[in-house]
């Protein structure tokens, strides 16, 4: 009978001993927790939320901890597969208000809200379904930098890429790419491309600021700045602006040599004009064009004789 109700006491203990010793986590510098309650007896919601930095925290039996990212974060958008937070090149392709499809790479920089009630909400919304990866799997947004990438390009990225075709398309090829503008013309004329960007870039974050809190439903993420790093032209556009570069340098560099051509003739003339009214000025030039060594000139004479020094 004591080895039956030892081993029942055995049986008992050792999932209450597995679940206490489970119980205790702790945060690092980078990452918040959400704590959900998961025991037998439980519910499933929110028990407590951990801040970054916390050492060894009680989280009761069998809870089940969601780590979030606690310091800034950036989703670059980029045709360097190498730096592309999705792995692959990754750009954004807007037509402009006349036509030209833009090429928009960039980086969103973020931070996810710390305020407790605002996790409870976003992990109650978020946290407790999956996002698909590149490679179809399915990850929870708690699931390491992989998860949480999933959900970013599936909840977030499409309000990005929203806000980007609603400033780019409404502007000209040539107010983001000055090239552009051969293509309307053989006349370069060159724009300020930098403060059309940075008109961009606050507008872009401007909507980002009203219309995320409205589509992930509340102020999930904090300091959303979007940088746009690159506007490129489609292959074959940019073709035709580097032929017609190439023949607008082919011109200014005929327009240069004919510019020369007609200063030299000036310069002739008026060399001429000097030596008609200055004879002797002509025959002093001919002397300091004679070669070195020459000890006899005799000009005017076509029996002259040139004997070179010893």
């Amino acid at each position: 009978m004591r080895i039956v109700l030892a081993v029942i006491a055995a049986l008992v203990a050792l999932p209450l001993l597995i679940g206490a010793v489970g119980g205790m986590e702790s945060t690092g510098g980078g990452e918040v927790a959400v704590v959900r309650d998961g025991g037998p007896l439980d519910d499933n919601r929110v028990r407590q939320v951990i801040d970054p930095g916390s050492g060894l925290t009680w989280t009761g039996l069998w809870s089940s901890t969601h780590l979030y990212p606690a310091q800034q974060r950036f989703y670059t958008i980029t045709a360097d597969a190498g730096r592309a937070t999705n792995l692959g090149v990754d750009v954004v392709t807007v037509p402009s208000s006349d036509g030209v499809n833009l090429g928009i790479e960039g980086t969103l920089y973020f931070t996810l809200n710390l305020d407790h009630e605002a996790l409870k909400r976003f992990d109650d919304r978020y946290g407790t379904r999956t996002f698909r990866t590149q490679d179809n799997r399915s990850l929870y947004p708690w699931d390491g930098d992989e998860g949480w990438t999933a959900f970013f390009g599936q909840a977030v990225r499409p309000v990005i890429d929203n806000a980007l075709r609603g400033q780019i398309g409404a502007m000209r090829c040539a107010e983001l790419v000055p090239s552009c503008s051969l293509l309307e013309s053989s006349d370069l004329k060159p724009q300020d491309s930098n403060a059309t960007i940075t008109r961009v870039q606050n507008a872009v974050n401007a909507s980002l600021a009203r219309d995320l809190p409205v589509t992930l439903g509340g102020n999930f993420l904090t300091g959303l700045r979007f940088t746009l790093a690159k506007v490129t032209l489609p292959g074959e556009v940019q073709k035709a602006v580097d032929r017609s570069l190439a023949a607008a340098a082919a011109v200014s560099e005929a327009q240069a040599k004919v510019a020369q051509a007609k200063a030299e003739a000036e310069a002739n003339r008026a060399r001429q004009d000097g030596y008609d009214k200055c004879p002797a000025c002509a025959e002093i030039e001919k002397l300091k064009s004679l070669p070195q060594g020459i000890t006899v000139y005799a000009p005017g004479n076509p029996q002259s004789v040139v004997v070179p020094a010893r």
